[in-house]
């Protein structure tokens, strides 16, 4: 499995920061009707239950937006992608619907709470990430974004420069079609091990129902 490491720039501002990585070989498709009939039904439950003031009293949100405050980012201007999808789905809208994986990982993004990052393994650029903060001036590409200021956001970054943020991941290393080895990691600045795993194995769940997968191997990191 990729090695994943925290640097203490990450410790210092977030030392309970616990990490889920999940790595599982899939295949892709367009659209899984399946499974947008689960996020359908998730979502009726989902707005049944909370609502978008409900958002201050999600610990795994809160806690990132926290982060980003403590490395000098501004968390309503860069929104983490689990709050930016929690809003959406409790403002009545759909998710965006991009491929089965991406789907399955918003899905288990909006369970939980948690910001998830995917990426295709095959992708990066030798076998370490490194999670660590954002520079002045470093070249980040978010995916469908273009260029995206990452100073004072948490950042892994593999040999050749940064591949995810909580609130977006870049386009050199993204999900598509023709991915058939995904690397998901889930980021638990809450510290709730117990969570940031259950929902790697929900991922594990879905990847197992939707993506021709048998759901791959968990590691934890901090």
């Amino acid at each position: 499995m990729t090695n994943i490491l925290v640097s203490e720039d990450i410790r210092t501002v977030c030392p309970e920061f616990v990490g889920a990585a999940l790595e599982a070989h899939i295949t892709n498709t367009p659209y899984s009707a399946p499974l947008w009939e689960e996020i359908k039904a998730f979502q009726t439950d989902y707005c049944r239950k909370y609502t978008t003031e409900s958002i201050k009293e999600m610990p795994p949100i809160q806690a990132t937006r926290a982060v980003y405050k403590r490395c000098g980012k501004d968390p309503s201007r860069y929104r983490p992608s689990s709050e930016a999808l929690v809003r959406r789905m409790l403002r009545g809208l759909d998710l965006y619907q991009i491929d089965t994986a991406v789907d399955l990982i918003n899905l288990a993004s909006i369970a939980y709470g948690y910001s998830i990052g995917g990426f295709d393994a095959g992708k990066i650029v030798g076998d370490t990430l490194v999670l660590g903060i954002g520079r002045e001036g470093e070249a980040y590409e978010g995916i469908g974004r273009g260029p995206l200021n990452i100073a004072g956001l948490p950042v892994y970054r593999d040999n050749q420069g940064g591949i995810g943020t909580p609130t977006s991941d870049h386009e050199r290393t993204k999900l598509t079609l023709s991915t058939t080895h995904l690397l998901a990691l889930v980021n638990g600045y809450d510290g709730n091990r117990e969570q940031v795993l259950a929902c790697a194995e929900y991922m594990q769940e879905l990847l197992k129902k939707y993506a021709g997968s048998d759901g791959g191997n968990i590691q934890l990191f901090e």
